[in-house]
């Protein structure tokens, strides 16, 4: 398995990930919510066989911080999960403000990689990348 990273409108993109951000029961993995892309994000893609088994999009806004949202990991493969996470953090330019928005059953795994809670919400904890895992009380919603 290799880890790729592609900008959000690179037609690779689209060829690797459209079979899974169409599918159904991918749409439900990510609780209903479409995925999207654009000329800010950029996209790690985890190939296998020459198919996406996994994904992590990443959006930089206008400020400058990156936000981490709309992943998927084939079967909540908790290693891939990791393996992609530990890609997007390696880049280096992706340090400065990233930010996530965590699958609760995630959490746990993202707090590993240097991850602490922000925010909760029903389906979801926000949590912000911090190197020196420094851990913050998350705020309930």
């Amino acid at each position: 398995m290799k880890i790729v990273k592609l900008q959000g409108t690179d037609r690779k993109l689209y060829e690797l990930v459209a079979p899974l951000v169409m599918s159904p029961p991918i749409v439900r993995y990510n609780n209903n919510y479409p995925f999207k892309t654009g000329v800010r994000y950029t996209w790690y893609v985890a190939v296998e066989n020459d198919a996406a088994v996994g994904f992590m999009p990443l959006r930089r806004n206008s400020s400058g911080e990156c936000i981490l949202d709309n992943y998927y990991v084939r079967g909540d493969d908790a290693d891939l999960l990791e393996r992609l996470l530990a890609t997007v953090i390696a880049d280096g330019e992706n340090r400065a403000g990233l930010q996530a928005t965590v699958h609760k059953r995630h959490v746990e795994r993202f707090a590993r990689q240097g991850f602490s809670p922000c925010l909760q919400w029903k389906n979801y904890e926000k949590m912000r990348y911090d190197p020196h895992h420094t851990h913050v009380q998350a705020e309930r919603i």
